[in-house]
């Protein structure tokens, strides 16, 4: 052999790598260009997935903290009444009550107010009912009272209001959820309940 000609075999017989395939792990390192571009590109659609949802999930809290507030004011402005009537009186308080929902449509909002009665022996049923955008309850329908609300011969109101919430694009899938909330409280009135009137 020419002893000018190299060989391709190391000083223990090992064959040296060739010069591209040594060279790619620096070359890769110092070629970034790219890298920062393809990044975003993965990991814009997660970002933007996230934001998105994030709103829809905070209006929907949102609105549910309307919803409890609404049902306890339709609740609390009835207990003043020692009589009320359905014809006046119940109207303007839907119509007030429902103002508490602004910024957020009242027309997607079941407002129902209910007066319960509880009988000697502890049977609760409903008195009288009156919703707006609802449907009101049945004059006579047993009601399940919590235990420490079920006292004999006494009245309660029940506020309940219901809200259709629909994500305006509902990236995250969850449907229309109906947010719901119900409250009971005691008639202010000496009788201890609240007569309907027409």
């Amino acid at each position: 052999m020419n002893p000018t000609e190299r060989n391709d075999t190391g000083a223990r017989g090992r064959r040296a790598p060739p010069r591209g395939l040594s060279a790619l792990p620096g070359e890769f390192a110092r070629q970034r260009s790219g890298l920062a571009a393809i990044e975003f590109a993965l990991l814009a659609p997660l970002m933007l997935l996230l934001y998105l949802g994030s709103f829809e999930v905070s209006q929907a809290i949102a609105i549910k903290r309307q919803v409890v507030l609404t049902a306890s004011t339709v609740a609390n402005i009835v207990t003043q009444y020692a009589t009320i009537s359905a014809g006046t009186d119940l109207p303007d308080i839907f119509n007030a009550s429902t103002t508490v929902l602004t910024p957020y449509s009242s027309a997607n909002a079941a407002v129902t107010v209910s007066l319960i009665g509880i009988d000697a022996n502890g049977n609760a049923t409903v008195t009288w009912s009156r919703s707006l955008h609802g449907i009101a309850r049945v004059p006579g329908q047993p009601v399940a009272l919590p235990a420490s609300l079920d006292v004999p011969n006494t009245s309660l109101v029940l506020g309940e209001t219901a809200y259709a919430y629909t994500p305006l694009m509902d990236f995250l899938h969850m449907g229309a959820l109906d947010l719901t909330s119900s409250v009971y409280m005691l008639p202010r009135s000496s009788s201890g309940t609240i007569q309907l009137l027409p």
